[in-house]
């Protein structure tokens, strides 16, 4: 069921199904496009910052937003973003981890320029299964009103 802006209401929440991460996904992913020693060889990433291979917050960024467009929230039109504040990874995602999305509506307001759409406020984190977040941010999203 397509979700308009007068659906969405703050307090509400939705979330996605469960992606386990593998040592090879993120090696991969970090050659391609974050070729940085503790992303992409498990020996360097030993002596690095972090004692282990852990994924590029990018790659954690593009996990969360195809989770995003599986998940119950299924706002019509698709998920368009007018920016994000506060983007934060506040515990890296490692090999085996099982994570998920949860989207939780803050503010869901009309726009006065353009009664068409309007804009939600959402927090979004990357959650492992016991709820350690890998990730949050609070997102601007263009959501459509429903069609008179």
């Amino acid at each position: 069921m397509a979700r308009y802006l007068e659906d969405l209401k703050p307090g509400q929440a939705y979330e996605s199904r469960r992606h386990t991460i593998s040592e090879e996904a993120i090696i991969a992913f970090a050659r391609e496009f974050d070729p940085q020693p503790f992303h992409t060889d498990p020996a360097a990433a030993k002596k690095s910052f972090f004692g282990k291979l852990i994924a590029s917050g990018w790659h954690t960024c593009a996990l969360t937003m195809k989770m995003l467009t599986e998940a119950e929230i299924d706002i019509a039109g698709g998920i368009i973003g007018a920016g994000m504040e506060d983007l934060r990874w506040p515990t890296p995602l490692v090999p085996g981890d099982t994570i998920h999305a949860r989207v939780e509506i803050l503010e869901s307001r009309a726009s006065k320029s353009r009664p068409e759409m309007g804009i939600v406020r959402a927090r979004i984190q990357a959650l492992r299964e016991d709820g350690t977040a890998v990730q949050e941010m609070i997102a601007n999203l263009i959501v459509p009103a429903k069609p008179a």
